[in-house]
């Protein structure tokens, strides 16, 4: 299952964001993989992945998971609302 998510945040996903995103892939039931492009997808909940994206604002980025189910849709949901976000607060 995996589902294309445009970045809204005006910083993208560098320091803070990064740090926030990686909290809330945590949180989630399921493992989520984040890829940019072409690239190796990284594991979302990590923030060393996660920063070597280099996923600025307006880049697509897609979610992944190997689960399928309700759990699986909910962490592809939480996980698409946040980089949705325009601000973090």
């Amino acid at each position: 299952m995996e589902r294309s998510v445009v970045v809204a945040i005006a910083e993208g996903l560098h320091a803070r964001p990064a740090a926030l995103f990686v909290a809330e892939a945590g949180k989630q039931p399921v493992p989520v993989t984040v890829r940019k492009g072409d690239a190796a997808p990284v594991q979302a909940a990590s923030i060393l992945g996660i920063m070597t994206l280099g996923a600025a604002a307006g880049e697509t980025l897609v979610l992944a998971t190997e689960a399928d189910g309700p759990e699986a849709e909910a962490s592809l949901d939480a996980l698409e609302t946040f980089l949705s976000q325009v601000e973090i607060a």
